[in-house]
């Protein structure tokens, strides 16, 4: 069957049901679980910010105040803790400007909020669209590891990175905030199910059938 992106989500949530994603108590904590997911795994990544939730509960004042030392034996289950301390102090210094006003920070930057994310120690393209689709409330697609796989299977070419997905994809007019934060954890919650190994996607309710993107 061929699909629009839109189809493609809603067969996804149909069949699969909501994810609810971001699964966290707080935009703060999603900030950290971000950085720390880095060139790691989930539960890597988990062992981290809940050692982060102990000692700041996330209050996002307390993070900035914390030390390098402080802040890389929280890091340190992640690993590259070194880096992802540096990264952790240089966005929430950057965040304290509007006092942690998520809202007041994207409405100050308008549309050079990507790009100055992009500047910010640790956030690449990948952190970037995830803080700006779930911190920040601007819709954006998450062109991430199992977005390029599930993109490939179903056609699309020309996939060799982050960006080259990036480049061909744009979200419906029709897609709220929501759709787009449920987007991604379908994608997500059906790769780790879909791709391990890469051949159970033949068995899967999307083998079969093909994308078609409309042009940007």
């Amino acid at each position: 069957m061929i699909l629009t992106l839109d189809q493609l989500y809603h067969k996804m949530l149909k069949t699969m049901g909501p994810t609810h994603w971001w699964p966290a108590n707080s935009k703060t904590e999603i900030i950290i679980e971000a950085l720390m997911i880095q060139n790691t795994n989930s539960r890597n990544a988990e062992r981290a910010a809940a050692l982060f939730r102990q000692a700041t509960t996330f209050d996002p004042a307390k993070i900035a105040h914390l030390s390098i030392d402080q802040l890389e034996r929280l890091v340190k289950p992640a690993g590259f803790y070194h880096n992802k301390s540096r990264a952790v102090q240089k966005v929430f210094s950057w965040l304290a400007t509007d006092h942690f006003d998520y809202q007041q920070t994207a409405e100050r930057l308008g549309n050079n909020l990507r790009p100055a994310l992009m500047k910010l120690r640790g956030v690449g393209d990948e952190t970037a669209d995830v803080l700006l689709t779930y911190v920040f409330d601007r819709p954006s697609f998450i062109s991430d590891h199992y977005a390029r796989l599930l993109f490939t299977e179903l056609g699309i070419g020309g996939i060799s990175n982050y960006q080259s997905l990036a480049r061909q994809v744009q979200l419906p007019r029709t897609f709220s905030l929501q759709d787009a934060q449920e987007f991604h954890g379908l994608i997500d919650e059906f790769g780790k199910v879909a791709f391990h190994p890469r051949t159970a996607f033949k068995k899967s309710f999307l083998s079969g059938d093909q994308l078609r993107l409309a042009p940007k």
